[in-house]
């Protein structure tokens, strides 16, 4: 029997394709986001989806019963309140409660382990304090813990994306956090087989027109001969003109002083270098001016495809909904090839246990 997970907080799904990756089946997820949720079950078929607000839910009835039959939960409560400057962050603060909410469904179900990622602030924030009651919550259930940050880059996925992680064990050791896989994976690597849309080309079902042309986009394209999700931002004529002044691995310094806009983002009106790795893909990557998010070459921003390529999403997934929702499904998403290597220490600990029943 493969073992089994329950997602919080699913997202689109990255976390759990992550772990069926791996082996596990993902019996139950929860999302509150309609739009979202929908994506999540048109690209996980077999797992029950709790359409709803988790503070909304009645815990006991919907989680109650997979108590004794869940191996793993796993997700990444929103936590916004270490995210303010200046007053103690605590799990006490209004703006944290989802995660209460997390441990909540933990400590109903009790399963063997369960996986948390947040942003790498939640275990440095007020010097650890955050982290040390996050531990004693857990410790008083009865887990260990493991933490760290880890990069996505070092997975094989062509993104800084830094991430904590924290993996719980009940009655054990908790696994170690997963070693660095050593291969890097560029953005070319990435999206180089891609057909080459100008502003405003492309649909959301289409055939491909180039073979695949390393390792990465073979991973990418198996079991998938359909297109999907490949269409590109129609620019203004502004922006296209502005985009033409903008060579290769260069950005808004070439730029004319009357082209200068004000932004906050870092990054912005600047090209993707094909030979680095991306910058974290937001859910605003179709807008030159919210990041580094301009192809290498063309005057444009990168598709929902090709920001799913970055995240490291096979292309048989399929986003859906409104261009605003799969930019948040992709932007916000866990890399499945993470998600992937957290799951393998995991089913690697289970292995070891079995040999010493």
């Amino acid at each position: 029997m493969k073992p089994r997970v329950i997602d919080l907080f699913a997202g689109v799904g990255g976390l759990s394709l992550g772990f069926e990756m791996r082996g596990f089946e993902v019996v139950l997820a929860n999302e509150y986001d309609t739009s979202i949720a929908a994506a999540y079950q048109e690209n996980h078929r077999t797992t029950k989806m709790i359409v709803g607000d988790i503070t909304s839910l009645d815990l006991q009835r919907t989680f109650g019963g997979y108590n004794g039959q869940t191996d793993v939960i796993i997700g990444g409560p929103p936590c916004q309140g270490f995210s303010q400057k200046g007053q103690r962050k605590t799990i006490h603060d209004a703006r944290n409660f989802l995660f209460k909410y997390y441990v909540e469904v933990v400590k109903l179900v009790e399963p063997k382990y369960f996986v948390m990622e947040n942003v790498p602030n939640l275990l440095t924030a007020e010097n650890g304090y955050f982290y040390r009651e996050i531990e004693e919550l857990f410790q008083s259930m009865g887990y260990s813990l493991e933490r760290g940050v880890l990069n996505a880059s070092d997975y094989g996925v062509p993104q800084n994306r830094r991430r904590a992680v924290i993996i719980g064990k009940k009655g054990g050791k908790a696994p170690c956090l997963p070693k660095a896989k050593n291969v890097s994976v560029t953005i070319w690597d990435a999206i180089s087989d891609l057909a080459y849309l100008e502003s405003g080309e492309g649909s959301e079902v289409q055939q491909y027109k180039n073979e695949p042309q390393n390792g990465y986009q073979k991973l990418l394209r198996r079991d998938s001969d359909t297109l999907y999700n490949h269409v590109a931002t129609r620019h203004s004529a502004l922006a296209l003109e502005r985009l033409a002044m903008i060579p290769p691995n260069s950005g808004k310094e070439v730029l004319p002083k009357e082209h200068l806009t004000k932004s906050i983002y870092s990054g912005t009106w600047t090209r993707m270098r094909k030979d680095e790795i991306s910058v974290t893909i937001t859910t605003r990557f179709d807008t030159p001016s919210s990041g580094k998010f301009t192809h290498p070459y063309l005057d444009r921003a990168i598709t929902v495809r090709e920001a799913a390529r970055i995240q490291s999403f096979p292309d048989r997934f399929r986003f859906i909904g409104n261009k605003g929702s799969q930019m948040k499904q992709v932007g916000n998403a866990v890399p499945p090839l993470l998600a992937a290597a957290i799951a393998e220490v995991i089913l690697d600990d289970m292995k070891e246990d079995k040999q010493h029943e």
